[in-house]
């Protein structure tokens, strides 16, 4: 949630996006989930979803202490590799509109909007990651 906080969001936003932005005992038994530490302390994690072909990087936060750092280029090529590992050509990213930028540095493409899952009437940013670009 401080990652997200970040970008300037409110308590009213935050609290709405909650249990979206929670990682449950599902998502660590249907999903691949993978952490950035640094001497004990959390930098950072990234959640990726498989499903044939395609993946879904799902979630990848980084600390804002820790952004900056190569922290996210390194989470991100953990699910890139992760995603081609197991076979998917591509990887699509619901992501943050602040996020954008980083995501496109790392060769992701626009793919079109998608409707948020916590905020009614909000679209997020649709990207797509060509699995062979790396």
């Amino acid at each position: 949630m401080i990652s997200k906080a970040y970008w300037g969001y409110d308590n009213v936003f935050m609290e709405a996006c909650r249990e979206e932005l929670t990682i449950t005992q599902t998502d660590f038994d249907y999903s691949k989930i993978h952490l950035a530490e640094r001497e004990g302390t959390l930098l950072g994690m990234a959640q990726l979803e498989l499903n044939g072909d395609a993946a879904s990087l799902e979630k990848l936060f980084v600390h804002p202490e820790a952004m900056g750092l190569g922290v996210g280029r390194a989470l991100f090529q953990w699910a890139a590799d992760e995603a081609r590992a197991q076979g998917a050509s591509f990887m699509t990213i619901e992501a943050d509109p602040d996020a954008v930028p980083f995501y496109m540095r790392m060769g992701a493409k626009d793919d079109g909007q998608v409707p948020s899952g916590s905020i009614p009437r909000r679209v997020l940013p649709k990207l797509r990651f060509d699995l062979g670009a790396v």
